[in-house]
């Protein structure tokens, strides 16, 4: 007889344990073992956070274990089980291990292959290619695209988080519930009080003080007390929740009437403004993509509104950006229809008009800058994955740390958030159709080479502003990223004919281009290793630092309303010296409309018990030492941006941190 000493370790999640019966099957180069049932004692069977060990006898050695079947019978009821791996003891000492990683329902089988990561040309026996073509056919089966709303990226076929396949719902621990998150927020934030209000609009500026009673926020009490101040205003396109809108002006648009007299007294080096467009100091932001979208009508009883402005702004001599125009409306040919709003005029005029660009601001974040550009399109990359490379395959094994709770996020948000009569519809005014209509016209702008962080930000122009922050942090993270990425395809592709052959990489750039991002100009094909290392860059730059950087800054950012209000209840003002307090008071979001606002932002902006960040790896997916070395080298890079990063933090009165390494967490996964 020969032993085979097998050891089952069990996770340490929350109900990772089971008492059910499990069953398991080795099969060798040679032979395979008969079907064995794992069991020990009642009380200690699969118990959580353990590893247990089980002896398998046979009466031939099995030779190299390539296979490991487990399959799951109820003992009392319907149970599952979260196994982690399975390390096989072969009686000559050699040892192998087969990651796991999942969760195994009660009457499921699992059949999981040696640790060793291997390309699809790399299986020779016909053993293992079967294996290979089953998984993915049955992943395939579960892991179904659909349209969830016409001209949106594709998204998993699934209408509640329950019909999810389990391997991608949240677990118990994670379980994401917006309701129960905002009425947590409303509680921590003392908003109480505001719900029997919901209608009632604000009296004063100063009234929204009310609601930071129990905020402790270093950035959102400096926001409070200084967001009137223009350089506020303008430090904000570069370093604030949104700061992609910002790009370089080198000619006006044609709907916009600003003009050379109208704001000489801005321009502080003695040019005109023609001059300056030349010397690359002007800048602008523009929300055309706001421009013909129906604003929120969800509720009968509350009217809001919707612009579509131009905000120019201004590189002065003291390098801060400054805003020195704003046009509210966009009638063509530019004329006196348009009214330009300045600096120099009086104080409520000017207010408004950057409450108006603030609050286009908020929507465009909300719905394309975060919904669409990182959620959504992480998903169509998690979904992608799922059906296309089997659990053996590299690329599979470094990208599934960054998918992490992404379907599940995004489900749950279709769910309570964006949905019809969902939270978004409460507070925001492109809610209601305008959620459909502002992403379909975004999809249009959608493109891969915007998605590659180093050409987003040639593409703006924005390459020399001083003190843009989130581009130096971005560039930093993003070469990172990229020399991790690179080490591990060098590991597994010798050359670009390699890249070419792998009939599952081409399967998946194929999948994402066709089923999730058409008309987005992705690569339907990969043909260099610099190809795949720049495309799997973009997948897990996106789904880690580019979420962060628009996400965990929201409270910070926005928990002020009055500087950047969610939705607009008086129409945008069409000339000068018609509004005071009392009509920008009315325009501002109403106490209940402002609860729903700040609740969900809180919400939005915590991150998770038991986040894991950039670099951080806790399941061993990969058993090379090489790529275990490439991993090491990633997170000691990792740290020295860190470093960096808080160094310049030091000096800085709003530090910048949303690109810090150590606050990046993995995956999209709030």
């Amino acid at each position: 007889m020969f032993t085979y000493t097998v050891s089952v370790s069990t996770g340490k999640q929350e109900f990772a344990g089971t008492i059910d019966h499990v069953y398991l099957t080795l099969t060798g180069t040679e032979r395979c073992s008969d079907r064995t049932l794992l069991d020990n004692s009642f009380f200690q069977r699969f118990a959580r956070g353990t590893v247990m060990p089980i002896d398998v006898s046979v009466k031939e050695t099995l030779g190299d274990i390539v296979l490991v079947k487990l399959e799951k019978k109820n003992f009392v009821f319907n149970d599952q089980w979260y196994c982690r791996c399975i390390s096989v003891a072969s009686p000559s000492g050699d040892r192998f291990d087969f990651p796991c990683y999942r969760w195994i329902a009660s009457e499921n089988e699992v059949v999981l292959r040696h640790g060793t990561a291997r390309l699809p040309q790399d299986d020779k026996t016909s053993l293992l290619k079967e294996h290979r073509r089953t998984e993915l056919e049955s992943r395939q089966q579960l892991f179904r695209w659909k349209e969830w709303q016409p001209g949106f990226p594709m998204s998993i076929d699934a209408n509640s988080s329950n019909e999810l396949p389990i391997d991608v719902q949240f677990e118990a621990e994670k379980a994401v519930d917006f309701n129960e998150s905002l009425l947590k927020a409303i509680k921590n934030l003392g908003l109480n009080k505001l719900q029997s209000l919901f209608q009632s609009s604000w009296k004063d500026i100063a009234d929204f003080q009310e609601v930071f009673i129990k905020i402790k926020n270093p950035v959102s009490e400096y926001v409070m007390k200084n967001w009137e101040k223009d350089f506020m205003f303008g430090y904000q396109f570069l370093n604030g929740c949104n700061p992609v809108m910002i790009s370089k002006c080198m000619n006006l648009p044609d709907e916009f009437a600003v003009t050379q007299e109208m704001v000489k007294g801005s321009l502080d080096r003695g040019l005109t403004l023609q001059e300056e467009l030349k010397a690359g100091n002007i800048y602008i932001a523009d929300y055309a993509i706001l421009e013909g979208v129906r604003a929120n009508a969800t509720d009968p009883n509350t009217q809001q509104y919707l612009a579509a402005p131009f905000c120019l702004l201004y590189k002065n001599s003291q390098n801060e950006i400054l805003p020195i125009a704003i046009q509210l409306s966009r009638q063509t040919p530019a004329g006196g229809t348009n009214t330009v709003f300045l600096p120099s005029d009086n104080h409520h005029d000017w207010m408004l008009a950057k409450m108006w660009v603030k609050s286009s601001d908020f929507n465009v974040h909300q719905l394309v800058t975060h919904l669409l550009r990182t959620h959504l399109t992480s998903e169509v990359f998690a979904i992608a994955m799922y059906r296309q490379l089997a659990a053996v395959h590299p690329v599979y094994k470094l990208l599934i740390p960054h998918v992490r709770f992404t379907i599940a996020i995004n489900t749950a948000a279709r769910e309570k958030l964006i949905n019809k009569d969902g939270i978004v519809d409460k507070f925001v005014s492109a809610g209601g159709t305008g959620i459909v209509e502002v992403i379909q016209k975004a999809m249009k702008t959608l493109t891969y080479k915007s998605l590659c962080f180093p050409e987003a930000i040639t593409s703006r122009g924005v390459e020399d502003l001083p003190n843009y922050y989130y581009r130096d942090d971005g560039m930093m993270v993003w070469e990172v990223v990229k020399s991790f990425v690179s080490d591990v395809v060098k590991i597994f592709y010798s050359s670009d004919e390699t890249v070419q052959k792998d009939k599952e990489i081409q399967a998946f750039v194929k999948d994402v281009c066709f089923s999730g991002m058409k008309n987005c100009e992705f690569p339907d094909s990969l043909k260099t290793r610099e190809q795949l290392v720049e495309f799997l860059t973009v997948v897990i730059f996106t789904a880690s630092a580019q979420h962060a950087a628009v996400n965990f800054g929201q409270y910070d950012w926005f928990s002020w309303i009055p500087n950047s209000p969610s939705t607009m209840r008086k129409p945008p003002p069409a000339q000068k010296g018609q509004v005071d307090m009392k009509y920008i008071m009315e325009s501002l979001p109403d106490r209940g409309r402002s609860s729903w606002h700040l609740g969900i932002i809180w919400a939005l902006s915590q991150f998770q018990d038991n986040e894991l960040f950039l670099g951080e790896y806790p399941d061993m997916y990969f058993t090379e030492q090489p790529v275990m070395g490439a991993a090491k080298t990633f997170r000691k890079e990792l740290a020295e941006v860190t470093k960096i990063i808080k160094s310049r933090n030091e000096n800085l009165r709003v530090p910048y941190w949303y690109l810090s390494p150590d606050r990046i967490p993995n995956s999209v996964a709030i």
